[in-house]
Order: C-alpha cells, then structure tokens, then sequence
C-alpha cells in the first residue's frame, strides 16, 4: 500500500484482531439464554461488529488504492453523506441545479484538488466560491420562498459532509520531514483515535453513565461516558505514537484535541437530527444508521487535525 508504513499494517492488525475478539464475544453471548431485553442488547451488539467488519474491510480497500484509492472512497462518502443532509432539508424546484452543481461539480472538483494535492486551491473552493456561487445560481432561478434558508442549508450541507470530510484524505498531500511515505499511517490513526472515542463513550455510559451532558439533546450522552471515553482513547493515541510523526506527549494532546472536536460534531449533528425529528441520518449501515452518523466525529475532528499537523509539523 502506497504511503503506508510498516507501523501501519500494524495498526489494522490490531483492528482486526480486536474485531476478532468482539465477534467471538458477540458469538457466544448470542448463544445464551437470557430474557427479551438482554436479547435486544445482544442483536445491536452483534449488528454493530458486523458493520464494523464491513466499514473497516471498504476502508482497508480503499488504503490498498494508495492515494487514488483513498482519495476515491472519502469522495464517495462525501457524496451518500451529502446525499443524505440534503434528503433531511427539503429544497424547491429552483434549487435543483444549485444541487447539481454541489454535487457534480464542487465535490468532485474538491476531492481532485486533494488528489493532485494542490492545497492553496484545495482550502478556499467550496467556503470562497461555493458560497459565493451557489446562491446566486440559486437567485438566478428566481424563486425567494425561504430563499436564505434553502441557500444556507446547501452550503452547510457542502461545508460539513464535503469540505470538512476532505481534510481527512487531504493528510496524504502533507510532506512531514522524517515521516515520507507513511501519510496513510496517520491518517489510520487518525480515523481510529476518533471512531474509538465515539465507542468507549457508548461503553462508558452504557456501563456508569449517571448525569446526562445535553439532556434534552442527547440523553444517552453522559459525563461519565464523556469523560472516559475522551481520556481513554486519548491514552490509547498516546500509546499509539510511534505510529505517528508525534512524540507520546504530542499524541496524546492531538488524541485529546480530535477526540473532544468529534464529541462536538457528534453534538451537533445530534441537534440536526433532533431539529428534523428523526433518530438517524439513514439506514444504509444495519446498527450504525447512516453515513453521516459515522463521520459525524469526523467531520469536526479532520480538518482540525489536518491544520495542526500542517503548521506544526511540516
């Protein structure tokens, strides 16, 4: 795999390993007897590690394409993801080629820049000219019904499940002295510290979880759960920093750094959901609904990470 480094194969043997343990757990919980609701846990669990198998097995697909291939997977996400905003916040008749051109022209245009790695253009298409063209091809069409709200809903939904999902292929187009050919590594490490911040918050508040954070937004969201799982995958970056261009200290910073930015995309995109009266963004990913219930952490923690690294580190 082009850009990945030694220390890379490790990490996504020590996914698969861990996944390995989760489904032989999941496997033998299953074939207990237990009552109605312990059987309900059971099933989600078990549907959670099968998605996972297959999220981990389309990203390990994607790293086996190099840059191309990675670049082509994120563009993919972005577009099922931005597919689904836009699905939650109805659009009239004349905003229909304001979408095809969010969809057909700066997606794709985005990630191409990301794959030739030109990045002045890269951080300035879609915030500068996607905001600036998208409402007037919007004007052009000269409906005014809800207008500044229908302009803002595209331009959030191009801002957060394109622009800042990005950022994380985007890590590849960094020259780090020291650390050449194994951008893919980091940003496995990236993609891991944050998807299993979002886990251990699930089991930390499974298992102690009291005092809810954002009652009325999100209930199942607990300090305790917060809390252990923002320092324990944090740990778990730290531990993890001979994988990285960053010294234990520095890991565990950016762990924590990236670990409370995906707590608050996972906030907010709660409130979205909340906002439209719905439990999950989708249903494509049995246990995880949608996309963008799985990048949500994604979304907030990438392109903070990616500058961090870039003004830091190269």
């Amino acid at each position: 795999m082009s850009g990945l480094g030694i220390e890379g194969y490790w990490l996504l043997g020590g996914v698969l390993a861990v996944l390995s343990v989760a489904s032989l757990i999941g496997y033998l919980l299953g074939h207990r007897p237990m009552s109605g609701a312990a059987r309900a846990s059971v099933d989600n669990l078990n549907a959670r590690i099968r998605a996972w198998w297959l999220m981990c097995s389309v990203f390990a697909l994607a790293l086996a394409g190099g840059r191309v291939g990675t670049v082509l997977v994120f563009a993919l996400i972005s577009f099922l993801a931005l597919r689904e905003i836009i699905t939650l916040t109805p659009t009239r008749r004349g905003d229909h080629e304001t979408l095809f051109w969010g969809f057909f022209v700066f997606l794709p245009l985005q990630y191409w820049l990301v794959g030739i790695q030109w990045y002045g253009m890269f951080a300035i298409l879609i915030p500068v000219y996607g905001f600036l063209f998208l409402p007037v091809r919007s004007a052009l069409a000269g409906d005014t019904q809800g207008f500044l709200e229908r302009s803002a809903k595209i331009q959030w939904g191009l801002m957060i499940s394109v622009y800042a999902v990005s950022h994380a292929p985007a890590l590849l187009m960094l020259e780090i002295p020291g650390y050449s050919g194994r951008n893919l590594t980091l940003l496995i490490w990236l993609v891991l510290v944050v998807q299993l911040s979002d886990v251990l918050q699930y089991v930390f508040g499974k298992l102690w979880g009291r005092r809810p954070i954002v009652p009325r937004l999100s209930p199942n969201k607990t300090v305790e759960g917060f809390v252990g799982g923002l320092l324990s995958a944090s740990a778990v970056g730290a531990a993890l920093w001979w994988t990285t261009p960053f010294a234990p200290w520095q890991a565990f910073v950016l762990a924590l750094l990236v670990t409370l930015l995906g707590f608050a995309g996972g906030l907010v995109m709660s409130a979205i959901k909340r906002d439209r009266g719905i439990k999950d963004f989708g249903a494509m990913i049995e246990g995880h609904g949608g996309m963008l219930d799985r990048i949500d952490s994604l979304c907030f923690a990438a392109p903070v990470f990616f500058h961090a690294v870039r003004y830091w580190w190269t």
